[in-house]
C-alpha cells in the first residue's frame, strides 16, 4: 500500500514538471506581452537607427533566457516565441519575426539537454550558450536568406555574425541578472 502512495506522489511531481500550471501560463502570458511590446516598438526603432539586427537579437534572446529561467519547462519558450511572433506579424510588425519564431523552437529543443534549468552552474551555462548561439545563427540565416533575400555568403557570415553579437550580448547581461535573482531567493516565487 505504501508503494502505491509513493508512486502517486512521484507521478504528481512528474506531471507538474511536464504540464503547465496556472503560474506557468501567467508567466508565459507576461513574457509574450513583453516579447510583443519590444518587437513592435523597440526593435524597429533600433533597426531604423542602426541598420543592424544586434539590438533586435539582444531583445529576443534576453526574453527567451528569462522565460527559461522563470518557468523551467519545455514548451514555454516556444509558446512565447511563436505566439508572440504571430501577434507581432498580425499587428504589422517586422517580417523577420518568422526567423525568431523558428529559433525559439530550436532554442527550446536544445535546452532539453539541461532540462530547462537555467542556472549559473557551468553545465547549464555551456548548454545555454550553445542553444543561444545555434539559435541565433539559424535565425540570422532564415532572416537573411529567406526574408531579406541576402546573398548566401553575406547572410552566413556578416548578417548571422551580427545576429550572434546580439545573442551574446543577451547572455552577458542575462546571466548576472539571473545570478542576482537566484541570490535574492526570487526562485521561491516561481516554485
Amino acid at each position: 500500500m505504501q508503494k502505491r502512495v509513493t508512486d502517486k506522489v512521484g507521478q504528481k511531481k512528474l506531471n507538474n514538471k511536464k504540464h503547465f500550471k496556472t503560474q506557468d501560463i501567467a508567466l508565459i502570458s507576461i513574457f509574450s506581452a513583453l516579447w510583443i511590446a519590444l518587437n513592435l516598438v523597440v526593435a524597429p526603432l533600433s533597426f531604423a537607427l542602426t541598420g543592424l539586427p544586434v539590438i533586435h537579437d539582444f531583445l529576443v534572446f534576453f526574453v527567451l533566457l528569462l522565460v527559461v529561467w522563470a518557468t523551467g519547462k519545455f514548451g514555454a519558450v516556444s509558446f512565447v516565441g511563436v505566439v508572440g511572433s504571430v501577434i507581432v506579424l498580425l499587428a504589422g510588425g517586422p517580417l523577420p519575426m518568422v526567423g525568431f519564431a523558428v529559433c525559439s523552437i530550436l532554442f527550446d529543443l536544445i535546452l532539453i539537454l539541461n532540462h530547462h534549468k537555467l542556472t549559473t552552474k557551468p553545465f547549464s551555462i555551456v548548454i545555454t550558450v550553445m542553444a543561444t548561439v545555434v539559435s541565433a545563427y539559424v535565425a540570422g540565416n532564415i532572416n537573411g536568406l529567406v526574408i531579406l533575400g541576402l546573398p548566401l555568403a553575406f547572410s552566413a557570415t556578416v548578417w548571422s555574425g551580427e545576429n550572434l553579437a546580439g545573442a551574446v550580448l543577451s547572455l552577458i547581461i542575462a546571466f548576472p541578472i539571473i545570478g542576482l535573482l537566484e541570490k535574492s531567493k526570487v526562485q521561491q516565487i516561481k516554485s
